[in-house]
């Protein structure tokens, strides 16, 4: 009989963020959102900024904020190299406010010397952050 889970490990450059057997994963893949089901192909897939979700075994779901990096699919297993990932009860939202409004904030000035993509990039994270900590 086929296996029905698979490991997880999601890591970033700072810490292990979340490894556990799961069922079912769904990651923001550059070309478009990516589902993985045990027993998947092998895969190589980039990340851009957005959520993933994980439904563990018993259909729990965890929601985690990430903001580029790579995944890699191989031996029933999958390896998620983030270069930024929070769970949605680890971000906090105040912060994710602030930030927002800095971003929004250098999109309007238009200053000289304010790199307009970067303050996209910015804003485009926060927005992520403060939707996954809030379960929209």
């Amino acid at each position: 009989m086929p296996e029905k889970s698979f490991r997880l490990e999601t890591v970033t450059p700072e810490r292990i963020v979340l490894e556990q057997d799961v069922a079912s994963i769904v990651v923001p893949g550059t070309e478009g959102s990516l589902g993985v089901m045990a027993n998947h192909a092998p895969l190589m897939a980039e990340l851009t900024t957005g959520e993933v979700w994980v439904r563990d075994p018993d259909g729990h779901v965890t929601r985690l904020a990430v903001s580029g990096g790579f995944m890699q699919v191989r031996k029933n297993s999958v390896r998620i190299l983030a270069d930024t990932a929070e769970r949605a009860e680890e971000i906090d939202i105040r912060r994710a406010e602030e930030a927002k409004k800095r971003a929004e904030e250098r999109l309007r000035s238009r200053a000289e010397g304010i790199d307009g993509a970067r303050a996209e990039a910015a804003l485009h994270r926060a927005l992520n952050r403060l939707r996954v900590a809030r379960g929209e």
